[in-house]
Parts: structure tokens; sequence; C-alpha cells
């Protein structure tokens, strides 16, 4: 359990109306920080490699949505190192002559409906410590980055471009400078792509570009296009291209992969697409590219060919070559014979490292993550500590504590903890159902229960008492016809688990779990059947996985405070809202500034505060348009606002209204999280651990008050204890210091222990939420002159003096809730050293909290109180406290004893005062035991055993055993005991010019 913040007397609400000029920035949210539990078990797709040429356990890692993360010791840690930048990445190269040099192309290449886009090409000079944004901003997607050999500055970008809409910035690009200028040397029109890239490894002025002619819509895709693709070489470092043909498909063509072979310049391997089975296949060039042939067409050579076309040529022998495919493939002879990968590696491959010093060490990416293996792809390990899983939808449950569930692209449905003993590890997540997943709810009350579909519509109920999953998705009524469900088609259920409803182009309503359905809509789509063409999707390579089923509901939502308000939106624009649980429907666009005809409703929130308010996003991006479409009514639809400003970049994806402060406002968009303070009038992106991933959906726990975020990259991202942020806004700037007001913090008294310790580097373990106490404050300006710190006292005693934030906004002081550990005599006995490692907990009570600025004080009062629910009397904890701080004090004095005597030992020691000295030894050897190993045959004196007791005592936060009480008594009297008969010593040594400090002096020391 966790704090309650209240708001302390601030009207925020009539604050925001009493002052206009008030704008969200930054600085509002200070301090405040996220955390990213992950997961990591099932990863996320991972778009493409790199790796150092001269140490092959230095990777850098592009995923599809995540980032880039780099490992030095061969995936054992890895950390993330691009989380200031948006997070699809499309290529990474190291330059050869100096691999310090890492150029970043940012957009994913492997062009799938869900797919996100960049913002151009990144340079680090230092591994990817920093990075600098080096231009060719509008490619959106980058394919290929090859780097001259010798010259670390000369550099050829293949970039896609957009996906959705016609542009100039695409082509091969070349840039001699380090990318501070940059020449387009290949291009030929506005809607063909460099796809591929590979440069001779003897001549870099050879190269071999792949162009590729596609286009997305919103309800089709056609690879193949204007029919511009084609494979082209240049001779003279590109200046000049010529297209080869000899060999090659003499027809449309489609996606090319092209791979030089790294050890023999003149083996150059194409996997080409067209529309026929007869020449879609691997293609082999032994001369450079002058003549091809066809070497297998089979199945793994043929299949996607959008989403699956990188090639990898072992670089000591060019008869091997790798094919990324829905299971890579390799073959040893040419490609006269293939054999898949090991089947435990995640499906759909997407790059491949051969290692050059041995060619059995193979890194693949795939859309679970990164896979390796050292014996040529017989066997893999999966590396486990990477956590770049690409939510699409989040809803959490009442456990405590709570748990969190989603659904995964290629990755399934899944449920895990928002906190654990221990961190949260991979084995704490557990899988409900297979496929894409999208949304996942479980039953409130049937909690046994939980809901989770895949793509097409496929709905389950997944039953945690019998481990099986029972499919529930609506069969169409005789007036219905087909059914049409989205490729995310929408679930939401009540919050009193009374009413699920799914929704096709219609929406259906149960009220049994699923058990049977009512359809409760008309078609609410625009039924353009021109628009439900999805079994031609694919241009050349026909594609029908169900990601461009059209003219759908894509969001529903229903009022938290009048079920017979229901809102659909759907992907072809249409926005509708019921006022009478179905009976009939009202279409409520936007007229006034609104979207674009046809753009996609993303998301709906029906406000907590009023039936009639809704906030809704569109998105029109898959027609080229990035703008971000926010809207709000207050009206059930008749009269709509638009809401976002100029700070909020990218295309919108969810939205939700704070449940208690009703001008709080969080965006999720492309590009991260966005924050209102004053109900959308301005915004402001929150970085604070929460990187520029697409935020699919969002939810707001109901009694924990934290913001869960679905990220597609970087899996859940929690904003614990949201009440600070519901504080802040217009007003505050009044004061220097305003305390946020905290009315009580309850900690808890369950055990930290749990998971596995000893799971090396590359268990992943999502961190939990801060035991600490924080104490907030707003400050109306940055501190820049003399001290600032704050105090903190209890019953009127000085117990902490901790480090204040300066900054201007909100600063966040984290207050441990326990004491400063007792100084304990040092001992050889490693056992007794650790028994001392943390202090008391705080007793509960009222704190004082003193922050000191400069000559100026401000003070605010806390109260810390135990978790109602713990099984702990009161009276079992004052007991526990007792003996813990007489042990504590017990302790202190050991400490205070040792030094004193080693002290008067080490003055007569100098003194020549052989007698003085032996006698102070004979006393100290009494305190602690110094013989043996430092770790077995470890003795025990009365230091180590009330270091043990303290240890053991601590642990507990209940009443202490009879033995360790009586214990307790017998080792106090023991040191009051040994205390006498040390201070008689040193009252004899008043003849002797020995220095002895205080036991005040002691204690107050930093020693």
């Amino acid at each position: 359990m966790r704090s309650i913040l209240l708001f302390g007397g601030l009207c925020l609400s009539g604050l925001l109306s009493a002052q206009s000029d008030f704008a969200t920035t930054t600085a509002h949210f200070g301090d405040l920080r996220a955390r990213q539990i992950g997961p990591a078990t099932m990863s996320g797709r991972v778009s493409c490699l790199a790796v150092h040429p001269g140490d092959a356990a230095t990777v850098y890692i592009g995923a599809g949505g995540g980032g880039v993360w780099k490992t030095t010791n061969n995936g054992a840690t890895l950390q993330p190192v691009f989380d200031d930048h948006v997070q699809s990445i499309g290529a990474i190269a190291l330059a050869p002559a100096d691999p310090q040099t890492v150029y970043v192309g940012t957009g994913e290449p492997w062009v799938r409906n869900s797919v996100s886009i960049g913002d151009g090409v990144y340079r680090s000079r230092d591994g990817g410590n920093r990075w600098q944004h080096i231009g060719l901003d509008s490619t959106e997607r980058i394919a290929a980055i090859v780097v001259h050999p010798k010259h670390p500055d000369t550099l050829y970008v293949a970039a896609l471009g957009p996906l959705w809409s016609d542009g100039t910035q695409r082509g091969v690009f070349r840039s001699t400078n380090g990318g501070a200028d940059w020449d387009r040397v290949l291009y030929l029109d506005e809607a063909t792509g460099a796809a591929s890239l590979s440069m001779h490894p003897e001549d870099p002025n050879i190269l071999f570009a792949a162009m590729w002619s596609h286009r997305r819509y919103p309800h089709t895709f056609d690879s193949g296009f204007t029919g511009r693709s084609g494979l082209y070489r240049s001779r003279d470092g590109g200046e000049s291209w010529e297209l080869l043909s000899e060999g090659l498909p003499a027809e449309t063509l489609g996606r090319i992969g092209v791979a030089v072979a790294p050890g023999n310049g003149e083996v150059v391997y194409a996997s080409v697409e067209t529309g026929s089975k007869e020449t879609k296949g691997l293609y082999r060039s032994e001369d450079g590219g002058d003549t091809w042939s066809l070497v297998d067409r089979t199945f793994p050579n043929q299949i996607r060919p959008f989403y699956f076309a990188q090639l990898a040529v072992d670089p000591s022998n060019d008869s091997i070559v790798v094919k990324c495919g829905l299971s890579a493939v390799i073959t040893q002879d040419a490609g006269n014979s293939w054999r898949t990968f090991d089947q435990s590696v995640h499906s759909d491959a997407h790059d491949i490292y051969i290692d050059p010093a041995d060619g059995r060490h193979i890194l693949v990416a795939t859309d679970g993550g990164v896979y390796e293996s050292f014996d040529r792809g017989y066997t893999f390990k999966m590396w486990q500590n990477l956590p770049v899983s690409q939510f699409y939808h989040v809803s959490v449950d009442n456990a405590d504590p709570y748990r969190i569930y989603g659904g995964l692209q290629d990755n399934g449905s899944w449920y895990g903890p928002s906190s654990q003993p221990g961190g949260i590890q991979n084995s704490d997540w557990r899988k409900t159902l297979g496929g894409d997943g999208f949304y996942s709810f479980r039953h409130p009350t049937q909690t046994h229960y939980v809901f989770s579909e895949y793509q097409g519509g496929n709905l389950a109920r997944f039953d945690e008492r019998t481990g099986r999953a029972k499919s529930i998705t609506p069969y169409p009524d005789t007036e219905a016809g087909e059914l049409r469900f989205n490729w995310s088609a929408p679930l939401h259920l009540s919050a009193d688990g009374e009413r699920l409803y799914f929704a096709s182009q219609y929406l259906f309503l149960s009220t049994d779990a699923g058990d049977s359905w009512q359809r409760i809509s008309p078609d609410l789509t625009t039924n353009d059947t021109s628009l439900q063409q999805q079994w031609k999707s694919g241009g050349l390579s026909i594609d029908n996985s169900g990601a461009e089923n059209h003219t759908t509901v894509y969001a529903v939502a229903e009022s938290p405070s009048d079920p017979n308000i229901i809102w659909a939106g759907t992907d072809d624009g249409n926005l509708q809202v019921t006022l009478d649980g179905g009976d009939s429907w009202n279409l409520v666009n936007p007229a006034s500034e609104g979207p674009p005809q046809g753009s996609w409703v993303t998301f709906i929130d029906a406000s907590p505060h009023d039936s009639r308010t809704a906030l809704v996003t569109f998105d029109n991006h898959r027609r080229g348009d990035m703008a971000t479409y926010l809207y709000r009514t207050t009206d059930a639809g008749q009269n709509w606002e638009r809401l976002n400003g100029e700070a909020v970049r990218g295309y919108a994806l969810s939205v939700r209204q704070d449940p208690k402060q009703p001008t709080l406002l969080y965006l999720g968009t492309e590009f991260g999280l966005y924050l209102s303070l004053d109900g959308g009038d301005s915004w402001a992106p929150f970085r604070n651990q929460v990187p520029q991933v697409g935020i699919r959906d969002m939810v707001i726990h109901p009694e924990q008050g934290d913001l869960i975020l679905a990220t597609h990259g970087r899996g859940v991202i929690i904003l614990d204890d949201l009440e600070a942020l519901r504080q802040v806004g217009p007003g505050l700037d009044a004061a220097p210091i305003t305390f946020l007001e905290r009315d009580t913090f309850f900690f808890s008294e369950r055990g930290a222990a749990g998971g596995n310790e000893y799971g090396g580097g590359g268990m992943y373990r999502g961190p939990n939420p801060s035991d600490d106490l924080n104490i907030l404050y707003y400050a109306n300006r940055r501190h820049t002159f003399g001290k600032m710190f704050v105090n903190i006292y209890h019953e009127g005693k000085l117990i902490r003096t901790l480090q204040a934030g300066k900054g201007a906004g909100l600063n966040v002081v984290s207050l441990p809730t326990t004491l400063e550990k007792p100084k304990a005599p040092p001992s050889d006995n490693r056992s007794a050293q650790f028994g001392t490692m943390y202090g008391p907990r705080l007793p509960a009570g009222a704190y004082q909290v003193a922050l000191v600025k400069g000559r100026d004080t401000f003070q605010t009062e806390i109260v810390l109180a135990v978790d109602p629910e713990s099984p702990y009397t009161e009276n079992a904890r004052a007991d526990q406290y007792a003996l813990l701080m007489q042990l504590f004090s017990d302790s202190e004095e050991l400490a205070y004893l040792h030094e004193v005597l080693e002290r008067v030992w080490k003055q007569a020691k100098e003194a020549d005062l052989s007698d003085l000295a032996q006698r102070a030894a004979a006393l100290q050897a009494n305190i602690v035991f110094t013989g043996g190993d430092g770790y077995v045959d470890e003795g025990e004196k009365i230091g180590e055993k009330v270091s043990q007791l303290y240890s053991a005592v601590s642990s507990f936060p209940g009443r202490p055993s009879a033995s360790q009480r009586t214990e307790g008594e017998e080792l106090h009297r023991q040191v009051e005991a040994l205390g006498a008969e040390v201070r008689a010593f040193t009252e004899g040594l008043s003849g002797h010019d020995i220095a002895i400090p205080t036991k005040e002096a002691f204690l107050a020391a930093d020693n």
C-alpha cells in the first residue's frame, strides 16, 4: 500500500480560469520518474543488428519500436543508449576504421501495418554515449547504412522513405563529411525508395542498391506499385548507377534484398520478389553482378518478401548464406539445399549476423528478440533481458499488488505483477493466449476468467482453474452477414464486469461473460465496399493476414457513470454514440476544425466526471498526415473542441482524463507521453524514463492512482502515484516554496525477498516502486546561491538531513523509511558484517520537515502509518522496536568501546607502553572475533552476537520470540559489564598522555 496525497486547499479548477497565462511545462513534472517494468520474457521485434568489427561481444541492437540497445559482454547485460530520440530503428552501422563512430538510421524498414516512423540519421562519436542528429529528417524509414572501410565520415544511406504517401526524400544518399551535407545519388520517383544496400569488400566504390516501389493504404498494401523496382550498381562511389538485368526476371519487381559476399566481392546474392512463383526467389551472381542465375524458389525464399528480405553471407565461405524469413534458413552449398534454423527460435527473422572469426557464431534478430547460436543454427539461446515488447493495449485488476494485462505484437496475451518481492522477473509473467495479442481483461468478480484475443476477432476466455481457453467470438446472425473484424478488434469490459463489448462492424454485448451475444448496433462504418479488398492486399505477393481488414470498429468506450451511453469509433472515420444502450445511434464526427475525412478513431475516453463528456483521438498517418488530432465534447458529440497544441509531436494514439483532477489530461502519441495540467490548453512532454515510444493505450489504476502505459516497443511503463501531478497547476508560482500536502504515508511490512537472486546479469528484473517516502515541493525559481537542504525531525529529534532539489518546478526528496544503520565494531566474521547493514524502520507517527533555503526555512508535517492490512499488532511492533533500538544502542556502545581500545593500543605502542597496549588488546578481544579467514571457522564474541540478533529482529516486524527477548536482555547486561570494565580501565590512564574521544564525538563522526 502506498501514500495518499491531498490537495491541501488548492482549488485548481478555479485557479485555471483565474490565470489564463498558465502553460504546462516540463518543470511542472520535475523529478517525477516512471519505471519501465518490461517484460523481457517474450522480448519484441528487433529490426537490425550491428557488431563491433574487432570485438564480437559488443553488439548494437535496433528495435522496431524500442530504440537502440548495447552490450559489451555478449548479451550478459544490455543497456538502452538512444532513449532521448525516436525509438523506431531501421539500420545501425559502425565505421570499420573507427568503431566508436556509430550511425543510426531511424524508422523501421519492415513495413507491416503497425510500423512506426523515424526522423532521419544520428551519429555517435563515442560508442553510443552521446548522439547528434545529422539530417535526412523526412526519410521516415532507413533500410541500410554502409560506411567506407577507411573513412568514417563517408557513408551511404538507403532511405526507404514515406510508406503511406509520396515523398522525394528517398533513395540512396551519400555524405563525405559525417552527415554535415548530403547528396541524393540515386533517385527514381516519389514512390520508390532504397530497400537494401551493400558494398564491395575490396573496392568501396562498388555499391549495390535495391530500389523498391511500394505503398501502403489504410485498407491495402501494394508491393511493386509504380513498377520502378530494380537492382542497381555503381562503380564510382555513387556518382552513376546502372540497372542490372541480365539473368534477373524481366517483369515487374517488388522488394529486393542484396548482399555482397564479404570474402569475395564477385559473389553477390539477391532475394527478388516478383508476381510469379516461377521467378520469385534467391539469385546469385559470380561476376560482380553482370549476370545472375536463380538458385532457389522454395517456400523460405518466397514467403512475405516485403517483410523478409535480409540476407547474410558467411565472410569465410561465400557458399554459406542465411536468409531471413518466417524462420531463418541456411544453405551451405550456394543455394542448392537449405536447412531451417532451430525451431525454438521465435518466428519472423529480420536480420542476421555471422561472425567473421567463426562462422558457427550467429545472431538472429526476430519478432521475439535476439537469439545466439554457436553451432551454425542447430541450437540457439535467447537473450532474455531485452525488454522491447510491443503492447497494443493494457488493463489492470484490483489484486494487491495489482496485475497488468495486455496483448503484444506477434507475442500473444500476458499478465504480470506491478511489483514483486525481489523485482519483477520474466518468470512472474503468464501467457493466456497466442497469436498477435490485443485487448485483455480479468473479470472483476469471476476472477478466474481472463478475456484475451488474437487477430481476426478471435476472442477467448481463459480459465485459470483449468489453464484452458474457450473461444467466445460472436457468431453473426442472418441479417448481419459476414463479420469484419479489425486487426485489433476492440474489447471493452465494464468496471463491474456485468457487460462485455466486442466489435466488428457491429457492436456486440454479452452479459454472461461471452457465452452469448446480442448485436446492439447497425453497421457503424461507412461500409464502403471499395475498402474491403483485403484478399487482394500485397501487390505482387498477396498478403492477406487480416492486418488490412477495413471498415471496422476500432474503439469502444462505455460511460463509467451511465452504461446507456456507449461510444464507438471506426477505422474509416465514423464516430458514433448511443444514449440509450444501443437502441439508436448518432454519427457525431467533429465538424468544425475536425480531422480529415476517413481518419481512424484510435481512442475514446468516456469521462469519469461527466457522462456526456468524452475525449477522442483521431489518426490520419495512414494517408501521410502525421498531425495530432485530439478532440473533446461535453454534450455527447453535438459540439467539439480541438485540444492539442504545438508542443505535441506525433499522431495521437490514446488519451485519458484523470479520474480525480478533471484538468489533468494524459495523451499518448507515436512519440511518447504528453501531459496537460490545464484541461488541454497547453501540453508538455513527460520524458522522465518514458522514451519517445508509441503509447497505444493507458489506464489509471482506480485505487493506487498509478498511470500504466502500453508502449509499442518498451513494454509496460508505470508512473506511480499521480497525486503529486493532481496538485500541480496555476497558483503554485506565488510562493518561493510550496509543499504538496501529504496526508498519510503507508509503508508495507511485507518481505522484500523473492525471485531468483542468482540469475546472473542476463536475468531481467523490472523495478518495484520505491519504498521511500517522497517529500514533494514546488519551487517558483531555481535556487542558485547558498545552502539548501531538508531536515527531518521526530519527537523533537533530528533524524535525517537530506539533500534538497534546487530546480524550478516540482522537486522530489526521498526519505528512506529507515533510520541510519547503527555503528558496529569491525569484525573478521563476515556474517556479523552484514548484520547491521540496515537501520531500523521509522516508527509510525508525525514527522516535521524543514526545508532550509539560504536564510529561509519552510516547514510542513508528514505522517507515517503502517499498512492497515498488516497482521502485526501495535503492541507487537512496540516490542520489536524496543528490542531493536536496545540492540542498536548496544551495537553503537560496542563500536565506541572498540574504538577507544584501538586508540589506546595505538598510542601505547607508539609510547612503548607494552603492558598498557597488551591490556587494551585483551579487552578489545572480548568485543569481536579476530581469527579465521573471514569466511569459514568464524567465531563469535559479544559484537557478533549483538549484530546477528539485531539482524534477526529487524527482519521481522512483529513481536520477537521469547528466546530473542531473553538473549537481548543477556547481551545488554554483558555490554553494560564490558562498558564498565573498559571505562574503569581508561579512568586509570590519567597519568599517561593518551587521547580518547567522547562517545558523542565518535557517534557524530562519519567513520
